[in-house]
């Protein structure tokens, strides 16, 4: 209950449904009928930032087992800062109508580290990384390092691997692969080069051939610097 994308929530979908709160009454409790646990994500209004306390009391009085936050309006998007300053607020919140939902918090959380320590100095249960993968693929790892082109091409091997094995499950298309292309190669020699040759890639198996083409010419490169 969160997607601000205009051809779904001006349909009263994604975060739509923030402006029909009867309706997504009655899709949360149509999802807990079929036995399993319920977790809503969801933003902290549809126009204005104030609508929040109705809205997630609304939702807490669900008995869901977990609320997911982005801390901005729809609105909002991603345009301005998440609202941090409202956390402990929602938290009360939280105590108050349904202290046993887990909460967690999504927006401006760029890694790993900086997630625990927000979860530590407001108390919530939980934190979501979103648009904080597109600027660091690593942004999960215990210890954050830097990271080597073999290390980073590395993984975008395996994002290939992952789409070919579950295209087998559920066609899907190569084309939106390609936004995914600048986590991977960037901050490395050749990366600008390489990036523009793979958007003009069809398939995994291209691409793949265009990172093999670039890793040889890598350690070619590497063994003239040698001598």
């Amino acid at each position: 209950m969160g997607c601000p994308v205009a051809n779904v929530a001006e349909n009263g979908k994604g975060s739509g449904l923030i402006c029909r709160p009867d309706i997504a009454a009655d899709i949360i409790q149509a999802a807990k009928a079929g036995g399993l646990p319920v977790s809503v994500k969801t933003r902290l209004g549809f126009s204005a930032v104030d609508e929040w306390r109705d809205w997630l009391t609304h939702i807490l009085q669900q008995d869901i087992v977990n609320l997911s936050i982005h801390l901005r309006t729809r609105e909002e998007m991603s345009k301005v800062d998440a609202h941090w300053e409202l956390i402990p607020e929602i938290k009360k919140l939280r105590d108050e109508v349904a202290p046993d939902t887990l909460l967690t918090i999504n927006g401006d959380i760029p890694d790993r580290q900086t997630g625990l320590k927000l979860a530590e100095q407001y108390g919530v249960d939980g934190i979501m990384i979103g648009r904080g993968i597109f600027q660091n693929p690593f942004a999960f790892e215990k210890e954050p390092k830097k990271h080597s082109s073999e290390e980073l091409l590395g993984l975008l091997r395996q994002h290939l691997d992952l789409h070919d094995q579950y295209s087998l499950l559920e066609p899907r298309s190569f084309s939106p692969l390609a936004r995914f292309f600048k986590i991977y190669v960037r901050g490395f020699r050749g990366a600008s080069e390489l990036r523009n040759s793979l958007m003009n890639a069809k398939s995994t198996s291209e691409v793949r051939a265009l990172l093999d083409e670039f890793g040889n010419k890598e350690h070619e490169g590497a063994e003239e610097r040698g001598n």
